[in-house]
Formats: C-alpha cells, structure tokens, sequence
C-alpha cells in the first residue's frame, strides 16, 4: 500500500524510536510529536500544556498562517501529542497534578500509544489505518483455504 509521504515518514520516525526505546511520553524530544519533528521541541511553544490541544497566541499564528511541520499543523501536532498520552495512560493535560499511568512504563503502554497515534495518523490523510492486523490475517487466512 502506498502511502501519503508525511504518512509514511512519521510512521517510519515512530517505528524506528519504538524499537530504540527512544520514545517517552515525558520528554518532549522523544514522545509521538517530538519524534515526528526530528527530535526537535518547538512545537511544545504551541501550547501553555502539555497534552493541550489548545493553541496559545504563537499556535494561533502558526496555523492561521498555514504553517506546517513535517507536513502537520499545530494543531495536528497537539492532537498527535494528546492522542498518544492519553493511549499511554496519561491524564491530560499532562502535568505535576495529572494522573499518571498506574503502571510502570513499558513497551505494552507505549505500544498502546503508538497504536493510537498511528490510527490518528491514518485517519488524517483518509487511509486505511496500516496498524489493523486483524484484516492482513483474515487475507492471509482466505488465501490459504483457496490454494488447499
């Protein structure tokens, strides 16, 4: 299947920072946005909270005049972020008074969260979400009843 380009790039970041342990809810640097974004934390300036996706006045800008990074807008990139902390049992937003995950972090928590991201991520750009497996299986599955 191919795949929009910023689509397959962000889904490619979080994939490679998954298997790296390089993704962290709590690091603006390695969480679901700051892995889209290069590792880079500017997009946390969007907002007044993190896991907020309300715009502050520099998000209002950025997106009323069309700015995208790494082909997301400031407001996707907030709703990326929430997405993701929320799947990772995070209250949000996220802070020093919010609920945290009940367990320790590990990778069933942030495969959770990455699921979630990658499902929003596919809805964004109207494509089949490429983490559902359950379809590939059921394919697998009718292709070798038809060839026994």
């Amino acid at each position: 299947m191919k795949l929009p380009k910023r689509l397959d790039a962000a889904v490619e970041k979080l994939y490679l920072a998954f298997h790296s342990d390089q993704l962290n809810p709590e690091c603006c640097y390695q969480c679901a946005v700051g892995n889209i974004l290069d590792n880079k934390d500017f997009w946390k300036n969007f907002t007044n909270q993190h896991g907020s996706d309300r715009l502050n006045y520099v998000g209002i800008v950025h997106q009323n005049l069309g700015r995208t990074f790494n082909g997301y807008s400031p407001l996707e990139l907030l709703t990326i972020e929430s997405i993701f902390l929320e799947a990772c049992g995070y209250s949000i937003p996220f802070g020093a008074f919010g609920n945290f995950p009940k367990e320790e972090l590990n990778k069933d928590i942030l495969f959770n969260g990455l699921c979630a991201t990658i499902e929003y991520l596919c809805k964004l750009d109207v494509v089949e979400n490429v983490m559902e497996y359950i379809e590939l299986f059921k394919q697998e599955s009718i292709k070798t009843l038809q060839s026994a």
